[in-house]
């Protein structure tokens, strides 16, 4: 019986190694590409020198403050347009003003706005007519005088904030920018003061915590400046509504004083 010689065995073939297929050659590109080191935003703030991180502290303080005010504006504006738009409808609606007057006088009710006009010319009104002597002119002057006080005061309380709001906008970016020069101020110094070779990856940290500051002092004057001219408008709206009340309310009033009279 013939036995095979292992020379007679054909040779195992070498395995080649495959080619990678498109799509796995470009995910692999796309892995190379993405930086090994994100932006980490609090990882700059938190290593930013010292003047840096006052300065934004500063801002978050003024963006804290400002919101605050937003909101608290917001609502008190909201407020002011529902009661005159309620008051408006009561007054034109034929209601006596007796009857206005005695709900807006009443004890434990906070009037404000509108009514609280009205309130103080029918009450400057009728405390002239009681007296004897006192002619329609004076009770119409007299309760102008009232409705003039009490609108200055309403609109004064209206107003109240908006200031500093415009402030806040207004300062916010040039904090920011003195937060920046700081920041590359204090990097160019410490890096002249390396005697190694500097690269970009030795001054990007210290550029990109100072436009952080930049950036910051942007965000705070943004919302600020906005929600500034949106109620200058309204209190200004408002102002001229309140105006022409009182308007119209001292001509019923002299009406009824020459009726009177």
């Amino acid at each position: 019986m013939l036995q095979s010689s292992p020379s007679a065995l054909p040779d195992a073939a070498p395995i080649e190694a495959q080619p990678l297929s498109d799509a796995a050659q470009a995910a692999g590109d796309v892995a190379a590409a993405v930086p090994a080191n994100s932006l980490d935003l609090l990882d700059l703030v938190l290593k930013a020198s010292i003047p840096v991180q006052l300065i934004m502290l500063l801002l978050v303080v003024a963006s804290i403050a400002s919101w605050v005010i937003i909101f608290r504006k917001a609502a008190l504006l909201r407020r002011a347009k529902r009661e005159a738009e309620q008051f408006e409808e009561r007054f034109w609606s034929g209601a006596e003003l007796g009857k206005l007057y005695e709900g807006a006088s009443s004890r434990g009710r906070d009037v404000g706005g509108m009514e609280a006009i009205f309130e103080a010319g029918f009450r400057d009104f009728n405390r002239l007519r009681q007296r004897r002597g006192a002619d329609s002119d004076a009770q119409l002057e007299a309760a102008q005088r009232g409705m003039r006080a009490t609108a200055s005061r309403e609109l004064d309380s209206l107003e109240h904030n908006l200031e500093l709001l415009a402030n806040i906008g207004s300062t916010s970016p040039y904090i920011g920018l003195v937060g920046t020069v700081f920041g590359i101020m204090v990097t160019m110094h410490s890096l002249l003061a390396s005697s190694q070779q500097v690269g970009i990856k030795d001054v990007a940290p210290g550029i990109s915590e100072a436009l952080l500051a930049t950036a910051m002092g942007l965000f705070v004057a943004i919302p600020a400046v906005w929600a500034y001219n949106r109620f200058a408008t309204a209190v200004e709206r408002l102002a001229t509504r309140y105006e022409a009340f009182a308007e119209e309310f001292s001509s019923i009033l002299q009406r009824q004083s020459h009726l009177e009279g």
